[in-house]
């Protein structure tokens, strides 16, 4: 029976194995599309001075006087280099610096924020919907009035954005909302974009953004890393974009397949449970087992009633 029982879960595992990983592999393959009216930035990390304006003008505009007592904002004028931690709960956007250890003349800075992904999987962890897509905007927003603080949202960020208090037991989520209520509602354009005295990054619609990215690159033949737009597939796109005359590996940035983990775990849980058919043929298998045990328990006290009678 015991050899019996482990070919029925085999059985069970191995189809409920298809029928999850079959979608997944068409899913990689999947046409990134974005909506007509999506926003996001551009930054180009070649124009960046690291002067940090923006970092100071991102605080100004999105912490109000509790947000500020609470989050003890730290010295703005700092410049963080590429050995400090990104991202703390102080801050929604970052400046770091990357020096060549063989030429230290030559550097590079990178703007960090929340990149709004096509598939955020922020989103898709979090429990109470905190962390929602806008479905016009393309925006990533956080709703800290029903959010619980369990960090899932970090966890699920292979960014490695949201960031939080860690002294409070309810912890506030940090991350980058474009100004949705605030500079962008106002002055039509986020604070950091509005302040760069450079215009290292711009504002706008994204398939905008991304023509204007590649004019860049074609403009300059081998002067941008690999004539690259990070965040044109990484994570199945992104609404922030990215060019830079150096490695986006050194400046911080991960290497990421061209499709969300989201949408990945998604495809296989919402496989399983469709129409139900996953459970139903595990609760068919445990109860074929279950039939089979009783039919030999049965059939087992016969024998033994048969001989008993004979004595």
């Amino acid at each position: 029976m015991k050899s019996t029982r482990r070919g029925f879960m085999k059985a069970a595992a191995i189809g409920a194995g298809a029928l999850a990983l079959s979608p997944v592999a068409a899913h990689a393959s999947k046409a990134i599309t974005f909506g007509p009216d999506e926003v996001g930035m551009l930054y180009d990390s070649s124009l960046c001075v690291g002067c940090q304006a923006c970092v100071t003008a991102c605080r100004n505009s999105n912490f109000n006087l509790d947000d500020t007592v609470s989050l003890a904002p730290a010295d703005t004028a700092e410049v963080r280099w590429a050995n400090v931690q990104e991202l703390d709960y102080r801050t929604k956007n970052i400046i770091k610096m990357y020096q060549n250890p063989e030429n230290k003349s030559e550097y590079a800075f990178i703007k960090r924020q929340c990149m709004h992904c096509n598939a955020p999987g922020c989103v898709s962890a979090c429990p109470v919907k905190a962390m929602t897509k806008n479905p016009e905007t393309g925006i990533v927003e956080y709703d800290k009035g029903i959010c619980i603080g369990c960090r899932y949202c970090q966890m699920a960020c292979p960014f490695n954005v949201p960031s939080w208090e860690w002294h409070e037991t309810f912890p506030k989520i940090v991350k980058c909302e474009l100004c949705r209520e605030t500079n962008l509602k106002t002055k039509g354009m986020p604070s950091c974009v509005e302040t760069c005295p450079v215009k290292a990054v711009i504002y706008g619609k994204r398939t905008d953004l991304m023509a204007e990215a590649k004019r860049r690159i074609a403009e300059k033949p081998g002067y941008y890393f690999q004539d690259k737009v990070y965040g044109e597939h990484e994570y199945g796109g992104t609404n922030v974009i990215y060019i830079a005359k150096v490695d986006f590996e050194k400046l911080g940035m991960p290497t990421l397949p061209d499709y969300s983990y989201a949408t990945e775990s998604e495809t296989i849980q919402h496989t399983i449970y469709k129409w139900m058919a996953a459970p139903a043929a595990l609760y068919v298998t445990l109860c074929a087992i279950a039939l089979k045990h009783q039919f030999k328990r049965d059939k087992d006290e016969r024998n033994n009633d048969h001989k008993g009678g004979h004595a």
